[in-house]
């Protein structure tokens, strides 16, 4: 709470012009509190709980079972002494055999736990991508509000020296309402790109998770970093190294267990149970007690069930083709997703060459019309112009760096690249940050990992 009364704080005295700090924020350090702090990230570590509660209960269906009886018991009727008695029973039951079917779902539930751990796994690979995404989307986006700021203090000086010009007689006063409306439209495109720079931040904060209205300052500029991996050994690390597909693999050899199951269905079950029958005591009117006890083994065999097991096996062998087909289209949205990032990040790499070399001409234009301008040898258009053909190749040079830094960031995520150490020791404190939250210090709970 106190960190989010010293955020909201500083909204205000930033509106009235006073200092205050803001929180110097590099994207190493985004991604490693998005890693300790995201909600969603959360949630879904949750389902790794879940699968082990289902793995636990699949065990003790094994187990053995006990259950208790009693029937306290009081009576009278006309012209009879009233009676009152107590019963207490036990029954214990095993499973001896049932087809099977109990191991394929053990299998399945110690299947579903490595399920849930890679999805985990995987959805911290794409909360990073997704912080490292809108960390450069806020970089573009200061970039951005620099170059329009920039552009708004070339059209007030222009305005100034068209203005004195205009009052020494050496322009037309068209000259001087063109440099006007110009500077009108660079300070609604700053406008602009001072609120996508907020919204980028908000974004950032978001998947973070601090106070959404704490000032961030951010340390990093774009790293343009040559990729030397080519496609094919992208799309081999891929099929390798992808969290979700080894989780659709691992779907479909559970799909294959249940199919062994719902056929354990056409074995016998053989169940003993051993019970000591209700112990009954007479109080009134007569004191007296009884006891026995009884053991057996159960053989159950379908003999004719209308078409139920069949039905069920064809249901489970329906699924377990569907679950192939879903690998199938996984591993195909994976090659297709790869190499739409991969070429899109080699056509963001060239063109950061070309716009960088745009950029120098377009700066030396713009100097030259100005000059021109000035001795009264240009006009107001060619300025003009030349203005815009500047901040045009300032903001595609921009383009392509958030480009290609992004479209390498998902390059890397779509190949399933994991988590460095430290990104690993942040998210290992979440995990301490869950189990101190729904962990009585003084409870001790042991897991089946």
């Amino acid at each position: 709470m106190r960190y989010r009364f010293l955020g909201a704080l500083c909204v205000p005295l930033l509106l009235l012009g006073n200092a205050c700090d803001a929180r110097s924020l590099s994207l190493n350090e985004a991604v490693e509190m998005a890693l300790a702090e995201n909600t969603e990230l959360r949630i879904t570590q949750k389902g790794e709980d879940k699968a082990e509660a289902l793995l636990r209960e699949q065990k003790a269906n094994k187990r053995v079972k006990v259950s208790a009886s009693a029937a306290p018991r009081i009576s009278k009727s006309t012209d009879s002494a009233r009676a009152i008695s107590a019963g207490l029973g036990f029954t214990a039951t095993y499973s001896i055999y049932d087809g099977g079917k109990h191991n394929a779902n053990l299998e399945s539930r110690e299947i579903g736990v490595r399920s849930a751990i890679l999805t985990t796994q995987r959805q911290r690979e794409k909360l990073k991508f997704d912080v490292t995404k809108a960390y450069y989307n806020a970089v573009a986006a200061k970039e951005t509000e620099k170059v329009r700021r920039e552009t708004v203090n070339k059209y007030e000086a222009h305005l100034k020296n068209t203005t004195d010009l205009y009052n020494a007689g050496n322009k037309a006063k068209i000259d001087m309402i063109r440099a006007d409306v110009e500077l009108s439209n660079a300070k609604e495109n700053l406008i602009k790109a001072e609120n996508s720079y907020e919204v980028a931040l908000t974004t950032l904060r978001n998947h973070i998770n601090i106070d959404r209205n704490e000032p961030l300052t951010l340390t990093d500029a774009f790293q343009i970093v040559p990729f030397k991996m080519n496609m094919t050994d992208c799309l081999s690390h891929a099929f390798q190294n992808r969290k979700d597909l080894m989780t659709a693999r691992l779907s479909l050899e559970q799909k294959e267990l249940a199919v062994k199951s719902a056929k354990a269905a056409y074995q016998p079950t053989l169940d003993a149970s051993f019970g000591v029958n209700p112990i009954s005591a007479t109080f009134e009117p007569n004191s007296s007690h009884n006891s026995s006890w009884d053991a057996s083994v159960n053989a159950r065999w379908s003999v004719l069930d209308g078409g139920l097991i069949k039905a069920q096996v064809d249901n489970a062998i329906a699924e377990r083709d569907e679950a192939k087909l879903n690998l199938e289209k996984q591993e195909e949205s994976v090659d297709l997703a790869l190499r739409q990032a991969y070429m899109n990040m080699r056509e963001a790499e060239a063109r950061l060459e070309t716009n960088s070399l745009n950029v120098k001409k377009a700066e030396e234009e713009a100097f030259i019309e100005y000059e021109k301008y000035k001795a009264g040898a240009g006009t107001m258009l060619e300025v003009v112009d030349a203005e815009e053909a500047l901040t045009r190749a300032k903001l595609n040079y921009i383009l392509a760096e958030t480009d290609y830094v992004n479209s390498r960031a998902e390059v890397e995520n779509v190949m399933g690249l994991g988590l460095d150490d430290a990104e690993q020791m942040a998210a290992r404190n979440m995990n301490m940050t869950i189990k101190d939250s729904a962990v009585p210090k003084d409870e001790k709970v042991s897991k089946t990992r």
